[in-house]
């Protein structure tokens, strides 16, 4: 069975992992979460939040073994991890993820976008380090399709999104480009644009790519579907 590390995107933390956790578990898998620095229990300060700590929690977290899968932004560090260490880890999944073109930040790779989707909805901190959600906006956003307790669990942990490491340029190379992936496209996304997720994964061999319709947040709406399509693809690692 394999061994899954779980990244987290924009605002949220390890708690988002909460359902698809005991689904792997109940199908053979060890998994982990972990909370990138600022976010959950991290104490880390927003102001130094940087896309080398965000990898670097990453590749302190990882083995050989380690299958990582890496949700929305956390397609950057995982990504980062993979091009500084590209021997730290068994593979990438790219859960609705952005997968970074060389040279670019995540801010460029959502900007380049065909469908704005947050803009409207992202508001800056005073200090301009970070932003957060509009509450009005959350539940279409990122939870349309989750069960009813799901946004009261949300809105006490969500949390503010260091700017930083977002707007930092990710130069990749053979190293990234040496470490095997993976891609989960979710259809009914109203955060990433599917058809845009689908451009992104389009290198990634067929066989490594699958589909799930659910929002953006797969690991509450269809926790035990995700955990059978994460099977499907480690299987598909060796």
């Amino acid at each position: 069975m394999a061994s899954f590390l779980l990244v987290h995107g924009s605002c949220h933390g390890a708690w988002c992992w909460r359902d698809l956790i005991p689904a792997l578990e109940a199908l053979g898998h060890s998994a982990r979460a972990i909370d990138l620095p600022s976010h959950g229990a991290d104490p880390t300060p927003v102001s130094e939040v940087t896309l080398d700590t965000c990898r670097d929690a990453v590749l302190n977290a990882c083995t050989p073994d380690t299958i990582v899968v890496g949700h929305s932004w956390g397609g950057y560090p995982i990504s980062a991890a993979a091009e500084a260490r590209p021997d730290a880890m068994r593979a990438l999944i790219f859960l609705c993820a952005y997968v970074p073109h060389d040279g670019l930040s995540l801010a460029d790779m959502r900007r380049r976008g065909p469908r704005q989707t947050i803009a409207h909805a992202v508001e800056k901190s005073a200090d301009g380090l970070s932003y957060t959600v509009s509450v009005d906006a959350i539940p279409k956003l990122f939870y349309h399709d989750c069960p009813d307790d799901i946004l009261p669990f949300a809105y006490a942990r969500l949390c503010p999104q260091a700017i930083r490491p977002q707007e930092t340029p990710l130069p990749v190379s053979t190293n990234f480009n040496e470490v095997p992936k993976a891609y989960i496209r979710t259809t009914d996304d109203r955060t990433i644009p599917t058809e845009y997720q689908a451009d992104m994964c389009a290198f990634i061999p067929e066989e490594l790519r699958r589909t799930i319709d659910s929002s953006h947040s797969p690991f509450f709406s269809h926790p035990q579907e995700l955990a059978g399509l994460l099977t499907e693809l480690a299987n598909k690692f060796g």
